[in-house]
């Protein structure tokens, strides 16, 4: 029954439970698809992440910016104390070689220094909860998914809005205004 409706499916256009079986294999894959949405990289959770970002999009408009945050972490000095079994921290500085080996042979150090630029960037830089601005401006927003790149570290992707912030409609507008300011300042 699974390969018969897989078949139908794969032919285009919609395919409408009728018999109890196929309900049934209906019912496992709204199951699966509801468990999967548990599972950190699955289809699921990244379609759930998807919704958040529209609903975020729906309720506060258009991000203002589009931030890639990229630690290098075997090039760090707080990264390699983390690494190093050593107790006082006392930057080092050790070949590159050697600062490679020590990160990658413990993953959870390359995550914990990723946790503590992530946090750092999102306190100091962004001024979330702090009395402060942030650099960009006073944040209304922020929504960050982390990725593993190639080499098996960790980069954040994060969408940012900005309090007060000009929506693309508004920038459009003073764009196509020929008297405007904004024209000119940009010019």
């Amino acid at each position: 029954m699974l390969e018969d409706l897989t078949n139908r499916m794969s032919e285009g256009g919609g395919v409408k439970a009728e018999t109890d079986e196929e309900k049934a294999c209906f019912q496992l894959e709204t199951d699966l698809d509801h468990i999967g949405g548990k599972v950190e990289g699955s289809i699921t959770s990244k379609k759930y992440i998807c919704n958040e970002i529209w609903s975020s999009i729906s309720f506060k408009g258009a991000p203002s910016w589009y931030i890639t945050l990229s630690p290098a972490d075997i090039k760090h000095p707080i990264c390699i104390y983390f690494a190093d079994n050593n107790e006082t921290f006392k930057p080092d500085l050790q070949d590159s070689n050697e600062c490679f080996r020590l990160v990658t042979k413990n993953p959870v150090v390359g995550a914990l220094f990723f946790h503590l630029m992530v946090t750092l960037f999102i306190k100091h830089v962004l001024g979330v909860d702090e009395k402060h601005s942030g650099l960009y401006g006073e944040t209304s927003a922020y929504y960050g998914t982390v990725e593993q790149q190639g080499c098996l570290t960790l980069h954040l992707h994060m969408l940012l809005w900005i309090k007060g912030c000009l929506t693309p409609q508004e920038i459009h507008e003073k764009i196509m205004d020929t008297n405007s300011d904004f024209q000119k300042k940009i010019s």
